[in-house]
């Protein structure tokens, strides 16, 4: 009876740190067209944070600004273009 009880407890204490070994399964990856909605997003969000920033720089002349923005379109209109390419 003995040893019965402390086999029966060895098996079920194994048998717990087994299962309790086990990794949880991991998360979904996004798809490609997921990844790309989402980098175009925070493409979109970092554009207009920019944009907002140069237009409402205080000391910035007109002609500042205009030659900021041109520079940001022509960065913005790159990257959504390799962002299209992938």
């Amino acid at each position: 009876m003995k040893k019965f009880l402390i086999s029966a407890l060895l098996l079920i204490g194994l048998s717990m740190n087994v299962s309790a070994q086990q990794r949880p399964a991991p998360p979904p990856h996004p798809s490609k067209s997921e990844l790309i909605a989402m980098k175009s997003r925070e493409l979109d969000k970092r554009y207009n944070a920019e944009k907002k920033a140069i237009l409402n720089h205080p000391l910035a002349t007109k002609k500042m600004k205009r030659d900021q923005l041109k520079a940001l379109n022509e960065k913005y209109q790159s990257q959504k273009r390799l962002l299209k390419k992938m």
